[in-house]
């Protein structure tokens, strides 16, 4: 009976490694441990110009390192507070496991809601009057670059995409 014993033992102490591992992993979203694209080939030049998204979000980024924003939301959690941020700043490209465009939003110049309710909500935080954005640089399928950010829970893994601005 002692190997018996010994075998339940063993198979409690992996049980219990299991619900603790488990539980160390549940809120590791898709983004968490996210090292990049991997794209290490893009240079400022092709960054630079108009970018958007679907939901009319308008992005100029000028060689210059300054930038336009019209429209851009919250990045992870903020995205949720449903302010849309306009104004002027300042970009750059920098490469770490992949390459990332960094925007700060240093002038505020317009403040919009994403929809009529998180417009009248009391429990609403004030929108920043100065932000910054990590877009993580990639390319789609016919060698064209993208940039996105993460949004919203960790665990859903949903991305803000913006791409080319038509006719840039």
């Amino acid at each position: 009976m002692a190997g018996g014993s010994r075998l339940r033992a063993w198979g409690a102490a992996l049980g219990g490694l299991m619900v603790v591992l488990a539980a160390l992993t549940a809120c590791a979203g898709p983004y968490q441990y996210y090292e990049g694209t991997g794209i290490h080939d893009a240079t400022t030049t092709e960054v630079a110009g108009g970018w958007e998204n679907v939901e009319g979000t308008r992005v100029v980024l000028r060689e210059d390192g300054t930038a336009l924003f019209e429209k851009l939301d919250g990045q992870d959690f903020d995205f949720e507070d449903g302010w849309r941020l306009s104004g002027t700043g300042t970009w750059q490209l920098t490469d770490g496991g992949g390459q990332v465009v960094r925007l700060a939003l240093t002038a505020r110049t317009r403040v919009e809601s994403r929809s009529p309710a998180t417009a009248t909500g009391s429990s609403a935080p004030e929108p920043p009057s100065i932000y910054t954005w990590s877009f993580y640089v990639d390319r789609n399928q016919h060698d064209e670059l993208k940039l996105f950010f993460f949004y919203g829970d960790p665990d859903v893994g949903n991305t803000y995409v913006m791409t080319r601005e038509t006719g840039s």
